[in-house]
């Protein structure tokens, strides 16, 4: 089993949303990647530059941050080859790990857009490093800049940064000081190609919360009143749990809800909404054990967006 420790970089519309595709809003222009064996000792590299075939000049914030000229570019590969090229370096048996959970979904867009999906099946499960180092020596919620982790760990810089081959070395040393047994028990689940029907739903249970992926549906609004997605069982014992704070809206894309399991306590939890390039509709739950003070803030929560729409609605009435 390899670890194939990558990282991409991304070029956009130098015109902003004006002139974006937007099937492909980001374009990949570098992959760079190391192999990493079962003792974490990197074995070997890949790396490729590719000229771009969307956007035919740098966005200055890119420009800023890789230090890269489009004319760095016009010698490179097409995406089409550098994809074909990186997964058949790859080999059979691995598994990828990245700094952050966004490089594994633009691989695929861009995969897709090239009509290529299909050589990369999802959901792919994968390791976010960023998240691992998070929860090994943070607080498991915040998120820090690799160059932020380098220094804390104080790992030798021998390369500069943003720029993919030397990112994913430094994501792989990283890697080596963060606990097997850690690494296990934290995989992440990218969605971007989704379950398209019910029997194809993911169930993951984590050591502190579980995660449903549930099926498309045609709108937004069949989600909620399906009772699958609605429904909470408790983490520990999954049996069904009653509920003390019913599903309520935070913003268009988030509910939050609080169950009771009579023997294990209480129960937060969170639908995502997603909606697909098709413009259909799919949600992600997930449950953890939560306690009386965040029971009682969700409640307050809630009737403070109640008050907000009643006082819209009576605003609208009066015009």
């Amino acid at each position: 089993m390899n670890y194939i420790v990558f990282d991409l970089e991304w070029n956009q519309s130098p015109d902003g949303k004006k002139n974006r595709n937007e099937k492909l809003p980001f374009e990949i222009i570098e992959i760079g990647a190391v192999k990493v064996n079962s003792k974490k000792e990197i074995t070997d590299s890949f790396h490729r530059l590719i000229r771009p075939q969307v956007y035919n000049r740098i966005h200055s914030s890119i420009h800023e941050v890789i230090h890269m000229d489009y004319r760095d570019l016009l010698d490179g590969v097409s995406f089409e080859q550098a994809a074909g090229e990186f997964l058949e370096w790859c080999g059979k048996d691995w598994y990828f790990f990245t700094w952050g959970n966004q490089d594994v979904m633009e691989l695929q867009r861009n995969m897709k857009f090239y009509k290529m999906l299909d050589q990369l099946p999802g959901p792919v499960t994968y390791y976010d490093v960023q998240k691992l180092y998070s929860i090994t020596w943070g607080d498991g919620d915040s998120r820090c800049a690799l160059e932020h982790a380098i220094d804390e760990l104080r790992i030798e810089k021998k390369y500069g940064f943003h720029r993919a081959l030397a990112d994913a070395y430094y994501t792989a040393e990283v890697l080596k000081r963060i606990s097997n047994i850690m690494i296990i028990n934290h995989p992440s689940l990218d969605v971007y190609q989704n379950p398209k029907k019910k029997k194809d739903e993911i169930f993951i249970s984590y050591p502190d919360y579980d995660k449903y992926v549930f099926r498309e549906f045609a709108d937004r609004e069949r989600i909620m009143k399906d009772r699958g997605v609605a429904g909470t069982l408790c983490p520990m014992c999954h049996k069904p749990a009653r509920r003390k704070i019913r599903w309520f809206m935070n913003n268009p894309r988030v509910y939050y809800s609080v169950s009771a399991c009579g023997e294990h306590g209480l129960i937060k939890g969170k639908i995502r909404i997603h909606k697909t390039d098709e413009n259909k509709y799919f949600a992600v739950k997930t449950l953890r054990f939560t306690d009386t003070k965040e029971t009682e803030e969700l409640r307050e929560r809630k009737e403070l967006l109640r008050q907000k729409r009643q006082l819209k609605r009576s605003l609208e009435k009066e015009i």
